[in-house]
């Protein structure tokens, strides 16, 4: 972000900020908060009484209309989203709620690190909660379809970034293709609900409850979707950042299911169907991830995702095992894929 952008915000929000707060105020110091696999940026306003993120989201890169359409249409549902105070979609500029700094992803690594399964149910039990109030609350027709392009889309990322651009290795299409397909279909097979797209333990966040309702608060939401109802589940419970036993994902996932069922949400033939659409889900997100990952580490400068790419492919192989359509993609990724991943990414083997 150049000197430019930041001065530019730092007057806006001055202006903002003396509206909202009904003085004058000498001047606005923005604190870097972060920034995010986006173009966007974070800052923190703080005054006496008042703190608000300020967010540098350029337009030429980032899709602020949708960003606030999204905030307006989830808060509807009653869950916890960032308020937008002010907005100048033109520059790329808002005023957001401070919603702090406290991630739900550093307190679930210490419950895993402690045994403390308690507070992890509780944090999970609140995040499906909130997941379902979405689900329920909001009607899918307002949110664009994740229809069989775009499901493909996202899967040509893994052809593109990580096996050509990363790996340097020619996948083979035709194979290729028959899975893709099989995926898409799958998905597109499923319930259809409100999907926020990036539901994981790096975009909830724990709230201080006397300015806040009760659950997460949700942010990097403006993606969201019309699409299958096990989508968000997975990305939380297969997160990205932190791995769960397979039984402890289970009870989770189950806890959702008897929700879903008793508010009216769902109903699946059996569990075993409920299994596949959320395994299958999974394998679609997880090929979509290895190749954002890669794209963020070489187009976007961003190294760091790289580091997440093997529990990736550990949930890929883990899940894809269990379904034989999977087996020769499976195959060729373990004899051409893996060989290369190991040195460039320090694979175990």
């Amino acid at each position: 972000m150049g000197d430019g952008r930041l001065n530019g915000l730092a007057q806006w929000c001055k202006v903002q900020l003396e509206n909202l707060q009904g003085q004058e105020l000498q001047q606005v110091n923005l604190q870097v908060v972060s920034g995010d696999a986006s173009f966007r940026h974070y800052f923190r306003a703080v005054g006496p009484g008042w703190q608000y993120i300020a967010v540098d989201a350029p337009p030429e890169n980032e899709d602020n209309e949708a960003f606030i359409r999204v905030a307006e249409i989830f808060s509807r549902a009653g869950v916890n989203m960032p308020r937008i105070w002010a907005a100048d979609i033109a520059q790329g500029y808002m005023l957001l709620d401070d919603f702090g700094d406290e991630l739900y992803l550093p307190q679930l690594l210490h419950c895993q690190q402690n045994n403390d399964f308690v507070t992890a149910d509780n944090l999970y039990h609140e995040a499906i909660d909130a997941l379902l109030d979405i689900q329920m609350g909001v009607e899918s027709k307002q949110l664009d379809p994740f229809d069989r392009n775009e499901l493909h889309r996202e899967m040509e990322l893994f052809s593109e970034w990580f096996c050509k651009k990363l790996l340097g290795v020619d996948p083979p299409q035709e194979l290729l293709q028959e899975v893709f397909r099989f995926l898409e279909d799958a998905a597109l097979s499923q319930p259809t609900v409100a999907v926020h797209r990036d539901y994981h333990s790096r975009n909830l966040m724990l709230l201080d409850s006397n300015r806040f309702t009760d659950g997460p608060g949700i942010i990097d939401f403006q993606d969201a979707v019309s699409g299958p109802y096990t989508y968000d589940l997975v990305s939380l419970l297969r997160d990205c950042y932190i791995r769960w036993d397979d039984d402890q994902v289970a009870r989770w996932a189950n806890y959702y299911l008897s929700a879903a069922q008793s508010r009216g949400l769902v109903q699946p033939a059996d569990a075993n169907e409920f299994v596949r659409d959320f395994d299958l889900m999974g394998l679609q997100r997880h090929l979509k991830v290895m190749g954002i990952f890669a794209r963020l580490a070489i187009r976007d400068k961003k190294p760091r995702y790289l580091a997440d790419i093997p529990l990736v492919i550990r949930y890929f192989f883990d899940v894809g095992q269990r379904y034989p359509e999977l087996t020769a993609l499976l195959e060729w990724f373990e004899q051409s894929l893996l060989p290369v991943a190991r040195t460039k990414l320090s694979l175990e083997d």
